[in-house]
């Protein structure tokens, strides 16, 4: 495991894949360190939330890229919903049911 000091999230640690690609580019590292802690949750939350290891690889590369785009937060995710200090919001909610039934 890499030990360069690098932020993680709120509720998620930084997964090592995800951390070695950051500081695989200084200028991503620059803007993952510039984003608030919430929004590097929710990016590692992505990553997590993967199901598949292609999945997961592409979410990686596309938060360096995002990043490099200037997103601050990841695209189209609904937010981290492992976050004990909030309530998940309706639209939220509905879209996890929808998921839940088509699984």
């Amino acid at each position: 495991m890499s030990t360069k000091s690098i932020s993680g999230g709120t509720v998620h640690k930084m997964p090592e894949d995800l951390r070695k690609a950051i500081l695989a580019d200084p200028k991503v590292l620059v803007l993952w360190e510039d984003i608030t802690p919430l929004a590097r949750n929710e990016f590692i939350c992505w990553v997590e939330n993967a199901k598949h290891i292609e999945t997961r690889s592409r979410r990686v590369r596309r938060t360096c890229e995002e990043l490099l785009e200037g997103n601050r937060r990841p695209c189209c995710w609904l937010g981290c919903i492992h976050r004990a200090d909030k309530e998940i919001s309706p639209s939220v909610r509905g879209v996890l049911e929808r998921q839940k039934k088509k699984a």
